[in-house]
This record gives structure tokens, C-alpha cells and sequence, in this order.
């Protein structure tokens, strides 16, 4: 449709009283929809034109009305004006653009807002053929199916704008084939992905006769974009830090273990220390001695070992090692 067309819709095809002024040397004014131009049946929505703060007035033309559609005078600070729809029915779904008039002269048009109306007809349903995970470059198709409804045309979206709850339309398409139980399905081909196209997909079905009035929404698809590598990647960090951590949990329990058993012996050593104290080694060289006592080198054989029974039943006989050498042999 060409702007000349357009503009002549819009001016409902008769000759303004305002061409007594040249028309379209203002700036094009800005149209747009809130909280979407996509809507439920039966709820509220905002058209917004924005344009000059010269502007005195406002128009709204929806394509086929020969008529003005509406007609506002612009807010504070007065380079834009609104044009409310209480109840959302197919009777609002169309065409809309609009313009403002300054004193002596007017706007060129706006670029054309389309407003969709849902829940005309039961929801479709939304499918990936290859999963809902795809790989980072990769393409992927997804599938509009009604399974009873016949529609020549599907819709999709992608929901996004989280403050004002938008979709973004990314496309429509012919119903491609007739499945068994004479409902109608659509492809959509994605791609090459990046992270944007991550997010939750609906379609919607409707007939090329009435393109502004949709069926409700399918269920949402999540779809995910991730890089394999990089969760590789990931993964084998996470598997060389678990494997680090239990060789320090392992080398810890042994250091307890070994901490646990030199006290253990050295609570031993100090039970055993006053059983070999020196009187006692002195009744053990008074029970050792024999009548032949008086035999130098039978003496010095039997101190000795003496000492060496009283280094054995030490765990550390270093640390007696001083008290061994005091020894005197008479």
C-alpha cells in the first residue's frame, strides 16, 4: 500500500477543509499502542500519537472509515495526545494512523499502527520440532497447529518489554498443510540464533479475510539458546574443583588422624614413664644380680641391659637418652 493510498484512507477519501493550507511540511507524528497493539478480547487500550508542541489538535483515521475516527486535544506539555478504547472488540481491530494541526498548517501522516484483537477463536498449539534447546548459531523451527479450526494464517510472538507486558511480532505465515483432523499448521523458521531469541513463544491463528481478529494465544514455549561448549567448559571446572576438594577433605582426615594418634601415644608414654622409674630399675638390678656379682664384666653386661629393657618399653627412648648415659657401672 502505497503512503499516497494510505493518506487518502485516512482522509477518508474526500478533500479536508484544511487544503486551504499546505499540507505534510510538519514532522510525521509517532503512533503507537499501550500496553500492546496486540490484545485480549474485551480489555483496555491507549492509542498514542506524538508529534509537535505547536500542536492544537489531533486526528485518529482508522483504514476504511471515510470519517475521522477521533478527535483529541493534546497534553501537557502538549506534543502528544490520547485516544482510549474502553472495551477491546473486532469493531477496534484495523488500521489506524494519525496526525496533528497547528495553526494554518498540518502534520504529514503517521506510519500505520495495526491493532489485533485475541480470543476470537480457540488457541492454537505451539511446537518445536527439535527440542526447546538450541544451540547458539544454530536454526530453529517451531509449529502452529489448530486441530480443528481451519485458519489460512498463524502469527507469532515473542514476549518481551517486561514494564508494559508487549509482544513483539516476529512474523506470519500460511497454513503449510492439512493435518488428519482438518485443522490447518504453520512453520516458523528461527535463525541463525543468539541469546535475544531466548524467551516464551505463542502463536495465533486467524483467516486472511479478517486479519486483525486472532484466536486466543497458544500455550507459551520456552525456548533456551545455550553454547555446548561452554557448558563443557563449566562442567570441567566443576569436575576439577570436586575432585580438588575431596583430596584436601582426604588429606584433612588424615592430619586429624595422625594429630589423634600422637596424642593417643603420647598419653602412653606417660602412663608407662613412672612404672620404669629408678627405684624400680634399682630392684630390677638387685633381682638381676648373681652370686657371681663380683665378676666386673658379668656387671657391666648385666646394666646394660637393663638400660636397653628400659629403652624398650619407651615409645621415644631419645628423649631418655640423657637419663641411659648417667648410668655408672660400679
Amino acid at each position: 500500500m502505497t503512503p499516497t493510498f494510505m493518506a487518502l484512507l485516512c482522509l477518508g477519501l474526500s478533500v479536508d477543509p484544511r487544503m486551504q493550507a499546505q499540507a505534510g511540511t510538519l514532522p510525521k507524528p509517532t503512533i503507537w499502542a499501550e500496553p500492546s497493539s496486540v490484545m485480549p478480547w474485551g480489555t483496555p487500550v491507549t492509542i498514542w500519537c506524538q508529534g509537535s508542541l505547536e500542536a492544537q489538535e489531533y486526528h485518529l483515521h482508522k483504514e476504511g472509515d471515510s470519517w475521522t475516527w477521533d478527535t483529541q486535544k493534546p497534553l501537557e506539555p502538549g506534543d502528544k495526545a490520547n485516544f482510549y478504547i474502553t472495551y477491546m472488540t473486532e469493531a477496534y481491530a484495523g488500521r489506524y494512523c494519525c496526525d496533528y494541526e497547528c495553526p494554518n498548517d498540518w502534520s504529514e501522516y503517521s506510519d500505520p499502527l495495526e491493532l489485533v484483537v485475541t480470543g476470537f477463536y480457540n488457541k492454537p498449539f505451539l511446537a518445536a520440532d527439535q527440542g526447546t534447546v538450541v544451540m547458539l548459531g544454530k536454526n530453529i523451527s517451531l509449529r502452529c497447529s489448530s486441530a480443528h479450526i481451519p485458519f489460512d494464517r498463524f502469527s507469532l510472538t515473542k514476549e518481551g518489554g517486561a514494564a508494559l507486558g508487549d509482544r513483539t511480532k516476529l512474523g506470519n505465515t500460511k497454513a503449510t498443510s492439512q493435518n488428519q483432523t482438518g485443522g490447518h499448521q504453520g512453520d516458523f523458521i528461527l535463525g541463525p540464533v543468539n541469546q535475544s531469541f531466548s524467551g516464551n513463544y505463542r502463536c495465533y491463528g486467524w483467516y486472511s479475510r479478517s486479519p486483525y481478529v486472532w484466536s486466543a494465544p497458544s500455550d507459551a514455549l520456552r525456548l533456551e539458546v545455550t553454547d555446548i561448549m561452554k557448558q563443557d567448559y563449566t562442567m570441567g571446572n566443576l569436575i576439577r574443583m570436586s575432585v580438588a576438594v575431596l583430596v584436601l577433605v582426604a588429606l584433612l582426615v588424615i592430619l586429624v588422624e595422625n594429630w589423634h594418634s600422637h596424642q593417643t601415644l603420647n598419653q602412653e608414654d606417660r602412663a608407662d614413664f613412672p612404672e620404669l622409674s629408678w627405684s624400680k630399675l634399682k630392684d630390677m638390678w638387685t633381682f638381676e644380680q648373681t652370686p657371681d656379682s663380683h665378676k666386673p664384666l658379668q656387671k657391666v653386661w648385666l646394666k646394660i641391659s637393663i638400660c636397653l629393657e628400659f629403652i624398650s618399653k619407651t615409645r621415644y627412648p631419645h628423649h631418655l637418652l640423657g637419663k641411659t648415659l648417667t648410668l655408672r657401672i660400679p
